[in-house]
């Protein structure tokens, strides 16, 4: 078992290098650049700057340099811990990050828990009556949840809050608390508000681990071992939960390496509909204004989220089949 996470984890460092030269190509991919844009925002302002200006800029943000110089600045900063400085807002991305990734955190944790809370027994209930009412009733939920955008979703629960209920249930916090400093009050009101947000990104997701699980689940029932075992007069509920149930959450397991990353990333149309002060929207921005050091840190977390997010699968996998934990200590 050892071995297995070992042989894993010795691929960290070659995935983020080739992770971190994508991103960055990425992110230097359009045309133009953060100067660029700032001189077209201060243009539409009414505002002006001369040629010196320009050229003292370029040097100072660094985009006058090739892009394997400015990549090389860049790799050298996440070498020491350092993800560089935000051109727009020239303050360290690490706090800029740092200031938003607890409510970021905090957000998927809740939408992964309502998600895995709700699909898991959804699923097997409908794998073990098949064709039955609740059953029907699930299948169409899954099928409105899977096609319903996310933003969509919080797009109509904002309107209905507000139109018929008369409360706002965008942000994270009351009026009062957005600005106060942490405190168990501070934390008591987060948690007021943020099950909305989290049910609206885990609904999608609940959607596809029901099917995936009553799939799974109705499977395992009809193969020969279920059989017997139900002939020999095992009771069916410790029939279903000892063997099948087991067997059919691998493949649900092997999700944890793309739904990590999903729920941080998918949070940020939410987050920028709903007014929610997590990195969505500080990502979002950043690519508006091709602030590079930013944007590249931001996406270079969400590769690294996948491959820790893969990695944890992994390892689930071969701690609840010891056939992979087998196949990989070889």
């Amino acid at each position: 078992m050892l071995r297995y996470i070992i042989q894993r984890l010795l691929l960290l460092p070659v995935l983020i290098l080739l992770f971190s030269i994508i991103v960055f190509g990425l992110v230097q991919a359009p045309p133009g650049d953060f100067l660029t844009s700032y001189i077209s925002t201060l243009a539409a302002s009414g505002s002006s700057m001369d040629d010196a200006t320009v050229e003292a800029l370029k040097v100072q943000f660094g985009v006058d340099q090739p892009f394997m110089v400015q990549y090389g600045r860049w790799m050298n900063g996440l070498l020491r811990g350092d993800l560089g400085r935000s051109l727009e807002y020239q303050r360290s991305n690490v706090e800029l990050i740092g200031e938003r990734l607890l409510l970021t955190i905090a957000l998927a944790l809740f939408a992964f828990v309502i998600t895995w809370i709700i699909a898991i027994p959804a699923g097997i209930y409908s794998a073990t009556h098949p064709n039955s009412l609740l059953d029907y009733f699930f299948t169409v939920l899954n099928y409105v949840g899977v096609a319903i955008p996310n933003f969509m979703l919080a797009l109509v629960l904002m309107w209905f809050a507000f139109d018929k209920l008369g409360i706002s249930i965008t942000g994270l916090f009351s009026p009062e608390f957005v600005q106060a400093p942490w405190s168990w009050p501070r934390v008591v009101d987060l948690l007021k508000h943020i099950w909305v947000p989290a049910i609206v990104l885990g609904v999608a997701g609940t959607a596809r681990l029901t099917r995936v699980m009553r799939a799974n689940l109705l499977d395992e029932l009809n193969k020969q071992y279920v059989i017997t075992a139900r002939a020999k007069g095992l009771s069916e509920w410790r029939l279903v939960m000892k063997y099948p149930v087991r067997l059919a959450f691998n493949p649900l397991i092997s999700t944890i390496g793309w739904y990590l990353p999903q729920l941080f990333s998918g949070s940020l149309i939410v987050a920028t509909v709903m007014n929610i002060p997590n990195i969505g929207p500080l990502l979002l921005r950043a690519l508006q204004q091709q602030d590079m050091y930013l944007a590249g840190s931001i996406l270079l977390i969400y590769c690294l989220l996948t491959i820790i997010g893969t990695l944890i699968s992994d390892v689930l996998l071969a701690v609840a089949d010891p056939r992979i934990r087998m196949e990989g200590g070889n």
